[in-house]
């Protein structure tokens, strides 16, 4: 059961197609935003539940090109989820686009390929967010909000089949105890047969297996007093990293064909406590979180049928985050408040296991990086500045963090001394903002935001200097509007943007061409604009379209292989993973027949369009655009839903991820995932 709240009291159809907030839906109100990202002067995205399931999303990845300039690349396994919002992102290091969970912050992006089951809504928030949420969020925030119990109530069965041997299980339950405790309960199960053969094993080189769980519960201490426990374990076993040779010089690309076992098994466990107090003028919250994962990974080096290389790589985190934020609430007030204290600690070690199987000597090597971090911040809103309907929102966060390295080495040579290290960082994001309201459903705005992405260490560097590498920087410059015409038959939002980002980290092969480090080596731009409208002709009938340009460019990188004693310049270059086109076109129609048999039947069509990417520096190896097609027809009778589905309609052979070797001597590429079909069965109870 699903439950709306609308200001004007006037209901919208619940199965409608809505993929961003309207002019006149609120949604409950999250742990620090205000509750309706409409009426906030930001480019922002909204997937509710029914959006979710309309589209067929099963996994995070799944919202590239969904949202205008949004790209995460299919990497070979949940070991590493880049995430690019107008270019801004990260392929080696940490991330530079946040993702928060019912108000916990995933810092690692071996955490960030996560369950969906069960989620209530998904927010997507482009431009730097540092004011409110700090840490690395240079590109903008993700935002998954899980299911209330105090909204909905029941269980709910759900049995998915598919080809390529795809099969999953969901089974979940909310209530309430006199309407003052909520609790939920939820489980899933996950198998994929793989997409892709290896030729030398006669095996499929991509098969998973993935079960999680999460329990929740709300509870209405006092009238004023609300807690909310969230708890979540994911695990993970797959047979990741379907690469093939790319010969770069004719663009043929080779079947899969190496002989080691290549695999990454993931432990992860989430949990968080929100307590919110509320006044008639202002509420305070309190959000803890603690997040461990564990994840190993055995990789064939040399993905060819010999056994000349293989390297086993493990990593563990604990990370604790505390996080108090009061705010005023005078929705009618002229000004508006919110101030906020943030600190973590993050406990990282990493072990690295590479086997000379020609020889039989190993390179093994342990590294620490023990990080704590604090950090305070304020947002004022100043409403009818100058005039009615002007609003001034000005915001400021300080940001400080310190982090060690510890790391050991041995060697066939022999054990090398141990390396140790510390570090701290500190940064002031200011931000501001204009923004007029004219009627109660159109707006424009303009933003200027102070980006921040943390530096860290290089634990297998091999010159000192390389050690360490420094924060990077950006400024961002937006102007937006967000409207309505015609009682909700149109919407419209648009926006143009212009990032100067400045000490960039670049990864960089080390001076023996074994390897990679993360140096501040570039400077670069990126611009571009956004567009998203939907039209409600009919009732039962949504459009949507939503389109993302970007433009993104060194202005200064050079590397110098040290090896080859030559500088390459690569200013003016396109940068690479960030696609220049997005793209998303989706409608849905309800038709209504209202027999014994059947209530409605539901259909949606979408097609998603990405490129072109380019995968290089250089620009010598890209993706061009390509475009797939996807469709759902869904049969319902009152608690009873049937799904007949298909993805990449027409089976679009595009490559979904690059790289090379340090040497840029061979080249690797991982296929898109080809058509697949599929019947999915829900039973509400």
């Amino acid at each position: 059961m699903t439950s709306n709240i609308y200001a004007e009291g006037e209901p919208i159809d619940a199965d409608s197609v809505v993929l961003r907030y309207t002019g006149n839906e609120v949604v409950i109100e999250s742990f620090k935003q205000n509750n309706n990202l409409y009426l906030q002067p930001i480019s922002a995205s909204l997937l509710n539940k029914k959006d979710i399931n309309n589209l067929n999303i099963v996994n995070i990845k799944e919202i590239t090109s969904l949202i205008p300039n949004l790209f995460i690349p299919d990497y070979g396994s949940k070991m590493t989820s880049p995430v690019y919002i107008r270019g801004i992102g990260s392929h080696r290091n940490a991330p530079s686009v946040g993702l928060y969970v019912d108000g916990v912050p995933y810092f690692d992006r071996s955490t960030f390929d996560i369950n969906i089951n069960d989620i209530e809504r998904i927010e997507i928030l482009r431009g730097p967010q540092g004011t409110i949420y700090g840490r690395n969020t240079m590109g903008g925030i993700v935002n998954v909000f899980t299911l209330s119990p105090f909204l909905y109530s029941g269980t709910n069965l759900s049995l998915s089949a598919g080809n390529y041997n795809n099969y999953s299980t969901g089974v979940s339950h909310y209530g309430k105890v006199d309407n003052k405790l909520g609790y939920s309960l939820s489980a899933n199960y996950g198998h994929s047969g793989g997409y892709f053969k290896n030729i030398t094993t006669n095996k499929k080189a991509d098969p998973i297996d993935a079960a999680s769980t999460r329990a929740r519960i709300s509870w209405h201490i006092m009238p004023r007093l609300t807690a909310h426990l969230t708890l979540a374990y994911e695990y993970s076993d797959q047979d990741g990293y379907p690469y093939r040779i790319l010969h770069k010089e004719t663009g043929k690309i080779d079947n899969i064909d190496y002989d080691a076992r290549s695999f990454f098994r993931r432990n992860m466990s989430t949990n968080g406590l929100n307590v919110e107090y509320v006044t008639d003028l202002f509420k305070i919250a309190s959000q803890s979180s603690f997040q461990f994962f564990n994840g190993k990974q055995g990789l064939d080096q040399d993905f060819t049928p010999q056994s000349l290389y293989y390297s086993d790589f493990y990593q563990r985190q604990q990370m604790y985050s505390q996080e108090f934020n009061i705010k005023s609430l005078k929705e009618d007030s002229k000004y508006k408040w919110q101030f906020g204290v943030f600190g973590f600690h993050q406990n990282y070690y990493q072990m690295n296991d590479t086997d000379n199987l020609s020889t039989g000597g190993h390179t093994i090597q342990h590294a620490k990086n023990p990080t704590n971090g604090f950090a305070v911040y304020h947002q004022s809103t100043i409403n009818d500045l100058l005039i009615q309907n002007l609003s001034l929102i000005a915001g400021i966060r300080y940001d400080w963090e310190k982090t060690k390295s510890t790391m050991d080495r041995s060697t066939p040579k022999g054990v090398e001394p141990t390396v140790k290290g510390k570090t701290s960082f500190s940064q002031i994001t200011p931000k501001l903002s204009l923004q007029y309201l004219y009627g109660y459903d159109k707006m424009v705005y303009a933003t200027v935001a102070k980006g921040y992405k943390t530096g860290g260490f290089n634990n297998t560097a091999e010159k000192e200097e390389d050690r360490i590498f420094d924060p990077e920087h950006s400024w961002s410059y937006e102007v937006g509007t967000k409207s309505s015409f015609w009682n909700n038959l149109l919407s419209l939002d648009a926006s143009l943007f212009y990032i100067d980002w400045k000490d960039q980290q670049i990864s960089r092969t080390k001076p023996s061409g074994q390897g990679f480090v993360i140096k501040n080596a570039g400077k670069s731009a990126s611009k571009g604009f956004e567009v998203t409208a939907q039209l409600n002709p009919l009732k039962n009938f949504a459009f949507q379209i939503s389109y993302g340009y970007t433009r993104a460019k060194y202005k200064e990188y050079e590397d110098y292989l040290e090896k080859q004693d030559k500088t390459i310049v690569y200013d003016n270059n396109y940068l690479p993973m960030v696609p220049q086109n997005t793209l998303l076109l989706a409608a849905n129609y309800i038709i209504q027949t209202n027999t014994k048999w059947l209530d409605n039947i539901t259909l949606n069509a979408q097609y998603t369009g990405a490129g072109k990417i380019y995968w290089t520096d250089g620009n010598d190896i890209s993706q061009p655009y390509y475009g797939l097609y996807n469709s759902k027809i869904t049969f319902s009778k009152k608690n009873f839903s049937v799904d007949l589905w298909t993805k990449n309609i027409g089976g679009k052979d595009y490559i979904s991820y690059y790289f090379n070797t340090t040497n840029a001597t061979k080249h690797y590429v991982q296929k898109g995932k080809p058509f697949t079909c599929g019947i999915n069965m829900n039973f509400k109870f």
